[in-house]
């Protein structure tokens, strides 16, 4: 009952850890790590790899896992609806394997043969019915995943799924801001330069384009120079 209560209370706070980072500033570097670590810990996992689908080439890259094994770690991609990893983000259901080193399913074989790997329970993690990952978890013994450690998987998923994607939107957005701010700074050289030398706006623009191409600065950085000279001189 103890040993049962413990694994319990293990699991609430692997879910409250990941939980937690959705609404964090971490770098998405940094959530990915935390997110196999916990689950590792929870699943009591061998190998905990977490792959992210990169939509232009629609395949699955590894982008964190708790393993410090060169080999299963540069492993290659895997495409779209190909493999184990690929099948479970094509179809968005989780698929669980006996004995990954003889399933014609699994695409690294060789891999699971070297580095030990039995079982393995494959979950994808999605985001408003949208596929963006899976989470691998391995055992290094044959294991047949009970219902609980399923459902323990799917609400981890679930919780990370929405913090990786949260990642990302608050990096777009922050991208988009300093986009907006160069383009401002950009607009205020202009003006002073169109004021200050006679220039028409194409005329100042194509001055700042032209110095920052030959000088390798970039027009942010052109431009805010140009002000700090006029206002120095001001």
């Amino acid at each position: 009952m103890a040993k049962r209560e413990m694994s319990y209370a293990r699991t609430l706070k692997a879910i409250s850890e990941v939980s937690e980072t959705i609404t964090s500033d971490m770098l998405l570097e940094d959530i990915l790590r935390l997110i196999v670590t916990v689950t590792a810990g929870v699943m009591d996992s061998k190998i905990c790899s977490l792959m992210l689908l990169d939509e232009d080439k629609k395949e699955l890259v590894i982008r964190a896992t708790q393993s410090v094994s060169d080999i299963y770690n540069k492993k290659p991609n895997v495409k779209l609806g190909t493999g184990i990893s690929g099948k479970v983000a094509a179809s968005g259901k989780p698929i669980t394997v006996t004995d990954v080193k003889t399933d014609e399913r699994y695409l690294n074989r060789d891999v699971a043969r070297k580095e030990k790997l039995c079982s393995l329970l494959c979950m994808p993690l999605k985001v408003k019915g949208k596929t963006i990952g899976v989470l691998n978890n391995y055992t290094s013994k044959p294991h047949k995943f009970t219902k609980a450690e399923i459902d323990t998987l799917t609400t981890v998923a679930s919780q990370a799924a929405i913090a990786i994607e949260n990642a990302g939107l608050m990096v777009k957005t922050k991208v988009i801001q300093e986009e907006l701010e160069s383009r401002k700074i950009v607009e205020r050289a202009k003006g002073i330069l169109m004021k200050e030398q006679a220039l028409s706006e194409e005329e100042a623009f194509r001055k700042m384009q032209k110095y920052s191409m030959n000088n390798r600065k970039s027009m942010r950085e052109v431009a805010e120079a140009l002000i700090l000279t006029y206002q120095i001189n001001k």
